[in-house]
């Protein structure tokens, strides 16, 4: 069970490199041209790169005021820091930009007859470089352990991979996110399969992670 610390600013000397062809407004594309992959079990990814544009001024300003918070979880006889910052959103708690009240509504007009419900928080991950990472996991708190539903997760920043295998174990797949690609896992996804973002040796940059869910889904 992780413990939430109190909130911590970006780390000093944070370098947030922006790219030369990112100057757009902030914004969004049409979701008409989504991909889906189907995995097995009923699961399913759909993809789309580069839906949103002005990725890297979002970037900035996620950094600079989301109230990150640092957690600590219990493994085995100690305390560890979880690597990574994080700061949930709930239905009734203000988005931090404009534009993820714009990706929640696209979200669910594009994905509301297949869910079933509206997509209503966001649950936001900070990576500072190479060393942060999240486990293997499914979002499997709350309904997401029995029922089907889905997540989808708008990313920005330094490319990093999203590794997805069977639970249990089996063959995995490595899905690349870039500055601005939308990836929404759906079906029996979260409950047949799990997912992570590796560390990497490799020098890279901040990537900010912001995760759509229904009311009740982790």
């Amino acid at each position: 069970m992780a413990r939430t610390a109190a909130p911590v600013a970006p780390a000093a000397g944070t370098a947030l490199q922006t790219s030369l062809f990112d100057a757009d407004p902030v914004g969004l594309g049409p979701l008409d041209g989504v991909h889906r992959v189907p995995l097995s079990r009923g699961a399913w990814v759909d993809l789309l790169p580069g839906w949103l544009t002005g990725a890297d001024a979002l970037l900035s300003h996620l950094v600079e005021v989301v109230p990150w918070h640092a957690e600590r979880r219990q493994m085995y006889e100690r305390e560890v820091d979880v690597p990574r910052l994080t700061k949930f959103y709930g239905a009734s708690e203000p988005f931090p930009h404009p534009v993820l009240d714009a990706a929640r509504d696209a979200l669910t007009e594009r994905y509301a007859a297949e869910l079933g419900e509206p997509f209503t928080t966001a649950g936001l991950c900070y990576y500072r470089d190479g060393r942060d990472s999240v486990a293997w996991h499914g979002d499997r708190i709350g309904r997401g352990r029995d029922v089907d539903t889905m997540v989808a997760i708008l990313s920005v920043g330094a490319a990093r991979t999203l590794a997805l295998r069977p639970r249990g174990g089996g063959d995995s797949r490595r899905l690349p996110l870039g500055h601005g690609d939308l990836i929404v896992m759906g079906g029996s996804c979260q409950r047949t399969w799990d997912h992570a973002i590796p560390k990497t040796a490799r020098d890279v940059g901040p990537r900010v992670s912001i995760q759509f869910r229904p009311t009740g889904v982790r």
